[in-house]
C-alpha cells in the first residue's frame, strides 16, 4: 500500500498498529478502528458484548477513549431468527454503554455466516499515544487477560468445553480493557512506552509486532504466562486454523526454549478474541502499575521483559 502523504496522520497501518490516529488542528486527535467476526460462543447477547469489547479494545490499546461506533452485521438471509438478532445487537448496545460510546448506526449485509462487530471511533491526546513501535529495553511486560479464548471457542464448536470452561472465557471476553487503560494513565507521560491487546494473532503474534516496530526483542517467561481454566488440557485437541496460519507467518521470528512445555506452545500461537492489554512498562512504573491493576479489579502478570535486537535475532524468545 503507498503511503499517507498526510501531516495529520500520526499512526497508521505502518507498524501494525491497533488503531490509526488523525489530528485535528487543535484539541484531542480522532483514533479509529474497525473490528467484526463470526460468532465465537453459542449464547448471542453474550456474542455481541464480546464483539463489543473486542472492537472497543483497539482504542484503549492505543490509550484513546472510544466515543461513538458504527455496527458492521452480516446475517444469512434464511435466519437466525429476530430474537437472536436483538440479542446480539442488544449485547453488543449494553457494552457500548458500558464503555460510554454512543451508537450511531451501522450497515448490514445478507451473508450465509454470521458476522457481527463495530466501527469505533475515539479521541485520544496526541502527546500520549502508545504505539507499537516505543518499546525500551529494559521495560517489563504486562498482561492483563488470561490466554487461551481460541482453544476454548474451538472447543465450543465441538462440544469439548465443559460449563466452567465456557463461563470463564466468556467473562474474560465480555471483560472490557477500560479499566486496565485507565490505571495505566495515571503513570506518568512515557512511563507506558508501548503497548496492544492480544487479539488473533495470538500473544507470539502481536508480541512480534510490538518487537518488529520497536527493532527490539521481547522476551516471555514461559511459567509467567496466565492461562484460562481448561485450556491446557483442551489445547493439543482444539486448535484452529487461525493458530496454524499465526505459526505459519510468525513462527521463523520466534525462538522457543527446548524445555518450554507442548501446551505452552500451541497457547503462544493460540488466536485470542478480546484479549488482555499488553503493557510495556519502565521498571520505575511497574511496582505501581501491578498493584494499581489489582486494586482495580483488573489482572495483571508481569510475564516478560524488552531485550536488544541483533541482526537476525528472533523478534520474541518464550523461555
Amino acid at each position: 500500500m503507498p503511503r499517507a502523504n498526510n501531516d495529520r496522520v500520526l499512526v497508521d497501518y505502518r507498524t501494525a498498529d491497533d488503531a490509526g490516529v488523525y489530528a485535528w488542528a487543535a484539541g484531542p486527535a480522532l483514533v479509529q478502528t474497525v473490528d467484526f467476526f463470526a460468532p465465537v460462543v453459542d449464547d448471542p447477547y453474550a456474542f455481541g458484548q464480546i464483539a463489543a469489547a473486542n472492537a472497543l479494545s483497539d482504542v484503549y490499546a492505543m490509550g484513546g477513549e472510544p466515543r461513538t461506533a458504527l455496527a458492521i452485521a452480516a446475517l444469512p438471509k434464511s435466519g437466525p431468527p429476530a430474537d437472536v438478532i436483538q440479542a446480539i445487537f442488544r449485547g453488543g448496545l449494553d457494552k457500548l454503554t458500558e464503555a460510554g460510546a454512543a451508537l450511531l448506526g451501522g450497515h448490514t449485509v445478507a451473508d450465509e455466516e454470521i458476522k457481527f462487530g463495530y466501527a469505533i471511533t475515539g479521541e485520544i491526546d496526541p502527546a500520549r499515544i502508545w504505539t507499537n513501535a516505543g518499546a525500551r529495553v529494559g521495560d517489563a511486560l504486562v498482561l492483563t487477560k488470561p490466554l487461551g479464548t481460541g482453544i476454548i471457542a474451538t472447543a465450543i464448536k465441538f462440544e469439548r468445553a465443559a460449563p466452567d470452561h465456557v463461563a470463564a472465557a466468556t467473562a474474560s471476553m465480555t471483560t472490557l480493557n477500560r479499566a486496565a487503560a485507565a490505571e495505566a494513565r495515571t503513570l506518568a507521560p512515557g512511563e507506558i512506552s508501548a503497548c496492544t491487546d492480544i487479539t488473533g494473532f495470538g500473544l507470539a503474534g502481536h508480541c512480534s509486532e510490538v518487537a518488529e516496530a520497536s527493532r527490539t526483542m521481547l522476551v516471555i517467561e514461559a511459567a509467567a504466562l496466565p492461562v484460562l481454566p481448561g485450556a491446557r488440557d483442551l489445547a493439543a485437541a482444539n486448535q484452529s486454523g487461525g493458530a496454524k496460519t499465526n505459526r505459519d507467518h510468525f513462527g521463523p521470528r520466534v525462538e522457543i526454549a527446548p524445555a518450554v512445555d507442548a501446551e505452552t506452545r500451541l497457547i503462544a500461537f493460540d488466536p485470542q478474541t478480546s484479549g488482555g492489554l499488553l503493557l510495556v512498562v519502565s521498571p520505575s512504573s511497574l511496582s505501581s502499575l501491578l498493584e494499581g491493576l489489582r486494586a482495580a479489579g483488573v489482572g495483571a502478570w508481569e510475564i516478560g521483559r524488552v531485550s536488544p535486537r541483533k541482526g537476525t535475532s528472533p523478534l520474541v524468545r518464550i523461555q
